[in-house]
């Protein structure tokens, strides 16, 4: 726990850092500061993809669940099951891009490889989500 509670103190202070970074392009970031920020502006954007998503699954499946007390003998529990699935997949993500970062614990390079995982990780998780969706609408 305290390794996790040293990782997020550490993530924070980059973002925090990276907020007070004059603009630099991600498309020419060379400097490890500069690969950070961009890192963290990455998984920035696919984490507010992710809430959107999210969203619009909480939506669509509190209406299956409504859907679903309203046919007799059928159980809902969609909404619960996403809400379950996503603690579970949230602690997956954070153990496995800790791990992401354990070959350079400590270095200035740690804080981009964690937070590129996030963001694979992340872009993945909403790929799932749309997929959720789209079943349900079929």
């Amino acid at each position: 726990m305290a390794l996790l509670c040293g990782l997020v103190a550490g993530l924070c202070g980059a973002r925090a850092q990276a907020q007070d970074a004059p603009q630099i392009d991600c498309e020419k970031a060379e400097s490890q500061m500069e690969l950070n920020y961009c890192a963290d502006q990455d998984y920035a954007e696919a984490d507010q993809a992710l809430n959107e998503i999210y969203r619009q699954a909480m939506t669509r499946l509190r209406k299956a669940d409504a859907d679903l007390a309203a046919t007799p003998g059928a159980e809902a529990g969609a909404v619960e099951a996403l809400k379950a699935a996503q603690r579970g997949w949230i602690a997956y993500r954070d153990g496995q891009c800790i791990l992401a970062g354990l070959p350079v614990r400590g270095g200035t390079m740690e804080p981009m490889l964690v937070l590129n995982c996030q963001a694979d990780l992340t872009r993945k998780r909403t790929q799932e989500l749309k997929e959720t969706i789209a079943a349900l609408d079929q």
